[in-house]
């Protein structure tokens, strides 16, 4: 992890600048490389949970404060929660900050009560999930999908 923690800051609403941050973070991934700015700026407002990672430089003004890590929350604040679009900039990934991104979810104070957080992964990120007690052995639940 990084020794520059203190350069990072959690924010819970995107700036404009930092929305166009965020279709950076997604032009890099395939899952998500077709989104357009229109839907996203509406995904936005729809999400119960936002937490934007900030870069805050070196201090000196101005600070442009970019976002470098992104998640976000669906969830009824009772009995399901949904961890979506966990993404860490490719030049800021190996720092820990993917970490910083999911301890601020499940330490966030309005998700506290929720019985059940669930996400969506590759199995190569199986592993790094599993360290706050995620698991695919879920018996005989399947996910199912209605693509439009």
């Amino acid at each position: 992890m990084t020794d520059n923690m203190d350069k990072y800051r959690i924010v819970a609403t995107l700036t404009e600048s930092q929305v166009s941050d965020l279709m950076d973070l997604y032009k890099n991934e395939f899952w998500c490389n077709k989104r357009t700015r229109e839907d996203v700026v509406k995904m936005l407002a729809a999400t119960d949970v936002i937490i934007g990672l900030v870069d805050e430089g070196d201090g000196v003004p101005p600070r442009k404060l970019r976002l470098i890590g992104f998640t976000r929350v669906m969830t009824d604040f009772v009995y399901r929660g949904t961890i979506l679009d966990v993404i860490v900039h490719p030049t800021c990934r190996k720092m820990g900050l993917g970490k910083v991104l999911m301890d601020a979810v499940l330490n966030h104070p309005q998700l506290q009560a929720v019985e059940n957080m669930n996400l969506n992964c590759l199995p190569k990120m199986i592993p790094f999930y599993k360290r706050w007690g995620f698991t695919d052995d879920i018996g005989e639940m399947k996910f199912m999908r209605k693509m439009r």
